[in-house]
C-alpha cells in the first residue's frame, strides 16, 4: 500500500509538471485545451481545480487585516492596540534592501525569472522529497505560490469557513496544485515588486507577529526599513516554522540560530553580502541582537489608560458611525487598520488614577471603591478616569477585589454599572431650575419638613407624606435657595419642590446633561420613571433616586461651567483609516442648554459654598486661592460624592462599594478608622488631589471672572455680603415617612431612608441628604 500511494503521487507530480510547462510555454488560456487530458486521471486533482479568474479572491495587500492603534489627545501617545492579526501594513519602499534580499535568498532566488511556478524548484522538492527524503532547506514553492497560500488561508478566516480553512493549509499534492494554478494568474495581473510587497505584508513572523513591520518591531524595535543584514536574516528564517523558530522564545533560539545562518549562507550565495558582512553576522549571537517589544494588545496592556481605553472601544461598538451592527464595528476595529485619536489628555488621566489610588490603595481590605471623571467644560471632551482598582479582564480579576474590567465612572452601556444615588451634589439642578421659573435665590422660603404628595407639589400625584429634616436634628429654618445651598439643607429643597414642581427640576436636570446610568433607564425621561423604586419621586430634589455615573454627573457640572453649554460627552477626536481616509466620529453636539447668566449665578453659588465662613464645602477649596466651584453630597452612609470645576476642568468623585451597599460605618479604610466617615475624609481630598495637580500640571491660570451673578436672579442681595447659616454640630441627615409617590399615573412608589452631608470633622455647618437608596 505505500508504495502504490508513492506512486500516484509521482504520477500526479509528472502529469502536473506537462500542464505547468504548458502554462509557461503557451499561456493559461492555451493550456486550458489540455486541463481534462492532464488532469483526467486523478478525480481528486479535478475536485480542487480553481477557476482561472481566480473567483472571489482579493489579492489586493491593502486590504489586509491590520492593527488599529488608540492615541491619547496629544496624538503620540498610545494607550492602545487591537487587531487579529497584528499587522502593520508598509509598501516596499519602507522595507529595507537587506530584508527584501533575505527574504528573496531564503524562499525564492529565482523570484524575478519564473512565471509563477520554478519549475526547478518543483523538480528539485520531488527529487527531495520522494527520491532523496532529505532536508530541504529551501523547498519548491515559489514566493508567489507562498503568497497565494497566505492570501487564500487569510481568505478562508474571514469567511469563518473551517472547510475553506482545511483546503488552503492541508499538506496535500492537491493544495499545491491548486496555489501553482493561481499563482501563474497571480504573476500576470501583479508585478513582481507587488508581489513582493504583498508576501513581507501577509506573511506570519512568529507567534502572533504579521507582517514584517511587526516583526521588526517586535524583535529590534525598529522598523522595517531599518533592518540590517543580521536582523533580516533572522526574521526571513521564521517564515518555515513561526512558532519554533520565534526568537522572543528562549527555547527556540538553537533553531532559530541555525535557520539564520543558513539564510546568510544563501544571501552570500546570491551574493546580497559579501564575505566580511556574512562572517561578521553569522558570529553575533541571536540573543544578543533582540531587542524585544512587547505585543500585548487590548485595553489590558494600556496600564493606567486602561479604563479610557475600554471606554473608547465601547463607543465604537456601540456608535453607529463606525457600521450599521456592532460585528461590522468589532471588524472595523480590530482588522481595520485604524488610527484613533482619543480625547485622553494623559497628564489628567495619570493625575486622576493616582488620586484615586491614593484615597483607597487597590488592595484595601475595606474594597471599597474611588471612582472618578473628569470633562473639558464647553466641549464634552473626557480628560480621563481614575479608578483605584488595576484593569483586568482575566477570569483571575473574578477572585480579587484589586482587579476590575469594569469602568465604574462610565454608563452601563459603555462598560459601567447602574450609576450610583447623586446626594447633595444634586442640588445645584434644583437651583437652576428654580432660575428658570424666574424665581430669585434670594427670596425666603418658609420652613417645610413635610410635604403632601397627593396636593404638595404642583403637576404631581402621590400617596402619603413625604418628611424631611436636616443634618443631626438641626432645626427647619425659613431661608432662601442660595442659603440653603451654601449649608446643604434638604428642607429648603422640599420648599422649592412645592412652588415648581417636580416636572422642571426633572427637565432641568436633562437638559443639563444629567441621564440614568442603566441600559434600561438611560434613555427614559425621568418624568416617566414612576415605577416603585423609580426616580420620578420627591426625593429626587435630594439625589435620592436618580441614578447616574460619575462622568454623567462631571458633565454636569461641566454645562455650569460652561456658561450653560451642554456637550454630549466625547472620546474620539478624530479616526483615520488604513489609508489615511477620515472617518465620521460621535459628536459632542455642544448647545445653549440653559441661560448664561442662570449658569454664572448658580456657579455664584457654588463658589458661595466654599468661600463663605458657614459655608459647608471649606475643605474643598482648591490651591493658592484658585477660586473653586464645588459641592458635597453622600447617600446615607453607603456613598460620599464631591462635584466641582474650574473653567478649565470639571470632575467628579464617588467614593463607595461599587458592588452592593455596604456601608463605612466603623470601618477601617487606608488603614485609618472612623465610626462615621465624612466626605472630607476621602472625597473632598480626592477631588482635590486630581484638580490641584492636574490645573498644576498644564499650567491653568486663576480665572476670577467666572462666576459673577446675574442681579435678576439675586434680587437686591449683595454679593459683597455674607448671609449667616445656622449651625449645629453633628452630622446631617433627612428621614421619609413611609408614604408614596407617583407622576400622573398614580403608580406609587415608596421612599425612605437617611443620608447625612459632607463636612470636615471641625466643620458644624451641616445639611443633610434624604435618599432612597440605590446600587
Amino acid at each position: 500500500m505505500p508504495k502504490k500511494k508513492s506512486l500516484t503521487a509521482k504520477r500526479v507530480f509528472s502529469l502536473f509538471l506537462a500542464y505547468v510547462l504548458l502554462c509557461v510555454a503557451g499561456g493559461v488560456v492555451a493550456s486550458a485545451f489540455f486541463l481534462p487530458a492532464v488532469f483526467g486521471a486523478n478525480s481528486a486533482v479535478r475536485a480542487v481545480v480553481p477557476s482561472l479568474q481566480v473567483e472571489g479572491i482579493d489579492f489586493d495587500v491593502t486590504d489586509l487585516p491590520q492593527q488599529s492603534r488608540l492615541y491619547a489627545a496629544d496624538g503620540s501617545t498610545q494607550i492602545g492596540t487591537f487587531y487579529s492579526q497584528n499587522r502593520i501594513v508598509v509598501p516596499l519602499k519602507k522595507v529595507s534592501e537587506p530584508m527584501r534580499q533575505a527574504v528573496v535568498a531564503r524562499e525564492d532566488k529565482r523570484f524575478f525569472e519564473h512565471s509563477g511556478v520554478d519549475i526547478q524548484g518543483v523538480m528539485r522538492a520531488f527529487v527531495q522529497t520522494y527520491l532523496k527524503k532529505g532536508e530541504d532547506t529551501q523547498g519548491g514553492s515559489t514566493l508567489t505560490q507562498q503568497y497565494v497560500k497566505n492570501v487564500l488561508l487569510l481568505q478562508a478566516q474571514e469567511d469563518d469557513d473551517p472547510i475553506a480553512q482545511f483546503h488552503a493549509s492541508e499538506d496535500t499534492i492537491a493544495r499545491k496544485l491548486r496555489e501553482m494554478l493561481i499563482a501563474v494568474q497571480v504573476e500576470k495581473k501583479y508585478s513582481k515588486l507587488e508581489i513582493l510587497q504583498g508576501y513581507l505584508n501577509i506573511a506570519q513572523f512568529g507567534r502572533g507577529i504579521y507582517g514584517v513591520e511587526m516583526a521588526a518591531r517586535r524583535y529590534f524595535s525598529t522598523t522595517a526599513d531599518k533592518l540590517n543584514v543580521v536582523q533580516a536574516a533572522t526574521i526571513a528564517a521564521i517564515t518555515k516554522n513561526p512558532n519554533n523558530y520565534d526568537p522572543s522564545v528562549e527555547s527556540n533560539i538553537p533553531q532559530t540560530t541555525k535557520y539564520r545562518d543558513i539564510v546568510l549562507d544563501l544571501m552570500l550565495q546570491e551574493k546580497y553580502i559579501t564575505q566580511k558582512q556574512h562572517d561578521e553576522a553569522k558570529a553575533m549571537k541571536v540573543k544578543d541582537t533582540l531587542k524585544l517589544q512587547s505585543v500585548q494588545a487590548g485595553c489590558d496592556a494600556s496600564g493606567d489608560a486602561a479604563f479610557f481605553c475600554d471606554y473608547v472601544t465601547k463607543k465604537i461598538l456601540n456608535s453607529e458611525e463606525f457600521g450599521k451592527d456592532a460585528a461590522t464595528r468589532k471588524k472595523l476595529l480590530y482588522e481595520g487598520g485604524l488610527d484613533i485619536y482619543t480625547t485622553m489628555d494623559v497628564k489628567a488621566n495619570q493625575a486622576a488614577m493616582n488620586a484615586a489610588r491614593k484615597a483607597i490603595p487597590a488592595n484595601d481590605p475595606s474594597g471599597f471603591e474611588v471612582m472618578m471623571a473628569a470633562i473639558r467644560p464647553g466641549t464634552g471632551e473626557v480628560l480621563g478616569f481614575g479608578i483605584n482598582k488595576t484593569y483586568d479582564t482575566s477570569p483571575n480579576a473574578n477572585n480579587d477585589s484589586s482587579k476590575t474590567a469594569m469602568n465604574y465612572a462610565v454608563d452601563q452601556i459603555d462598560g459601567g454599572g447602574s450609576g450610583f444615588p447623586t446626594g447633595s451634589t444634586w442640588k445645584p439642578i434644583n437651583l437652576i431650575a428654580w432660575m428658570r421659573a424666574g424665581k430669585s435665590i434670594t427670596q425666603t422660603l418658609p420652613a417645610t419638613s413635610s410635604v403632601n404628595l397627593y396636593s404638595g407639589i404642583p403637576g404631581f400625584r402621590g400617596v402619603g407624606t413625604w418628611e424631611v429634616h436636616n443634618a443631626g436634628g438641626e432645626g427647619t429654618y425659613a431661608e432662601s435657595p442660595l442659603d440653603g445651598l451654601v449649608h446643604s439643607h434638604n428642607t429648603v429643597q422640599a420648599a422649592m419642590l412645592k412652588v415648581i414642581g417636580l416636572e422642571s427640576i426633572a427637565q432641568t436636570a436633562e437638559d443639563v446633561g444629567f441621564h440614568q446610568a442603566s441600559i434600561q433607564k438611560m434613555n427614559m425621561h425621568l418624568k416617566d420613571d414612576t415605577s416603585n423604586g423609580g426616580a420620578y419621586q420627591a426625593p429626587l430634589v435630594i439625589g435620592g433616586t436618580g441614578l447616574a455615573s460619575p462622568l454623567t454627573m462631571a458633565n454636569v457640572y461641566a454645562t455650569i461651567a460652561a456658561k450653560g453649554v451642554e456637550c454630549t460627552p466625547i472620546a474620539i477626536k478624530k479616526v483615520t483609516d488604513a489609508t489615511g481616509n477620515e472617518l465620521n466620529v460621535p459628536k459632542a453636539k455642544c448647545h445653549q442648554a440653559i441661560d448664561p447668566e442662570i449658569a454664572e449665578t448658580t456657579a455664584y453659588v457654588l463658589n458661595q459654598f466654599v468661600v463663605r465662613p458657614d459655608g459647608v464645602g471649606r475643605a474643598a477649596q482648591l490651591a493658592n486661592g484658585r477660586k473653586t466651584f464645588a459641592k458635597t453630597g453622600t447617600n446615607e452612609n453607603t456613598y460620599m460624592l464631591t462635584g466641582g470645576f474650574t473653567t478649565q476642568v470639571a470632575s467628579y468623585v464617588a467614593v463607595g462599594n461599587a458592588n452592593g451597599n455596604s456601608n463605612f460605618d466603623n470601618k477601617t479604610i487606608n488603614g485609618v478608622y472612623h465610626d462615621t466617615w465624612y466626605g472630607s475624609y476621602i472625597a473632598i481630598p480626592a477631588w482635590k488631589d486630581f484638580m490641584d495637580t492636574y490645573l498644576n500640571a498644564i499650567g491653568a491660570p486663576n480665572d476670577d471672572s467666572y462666576g459673577t451673578p446675574s442681579s435678576k436672579y439675586m434680587s437686591g442681595y449683595s454679593t459683597s455680603s455674607s448671609t449667616s447659616g445656622s449651625t449645629s454640630s453633628g452630622t446631617s441627615s433627612g428621614t421619609s415617612s413611609s408614604g408614596t409617590s407617583s407622576g400622573s399615573s398614580n403608580s406609587s412608589g415608596t421612599t425612605s431612608g437617611q443620608s447625612a452631608e459632607d463636612q470636615t470633622p471641625a466643620d458644624v455647618t451641616v445639611g443633610g441628604d434624604q435618599t432612597n437608596g440605590g446600587q
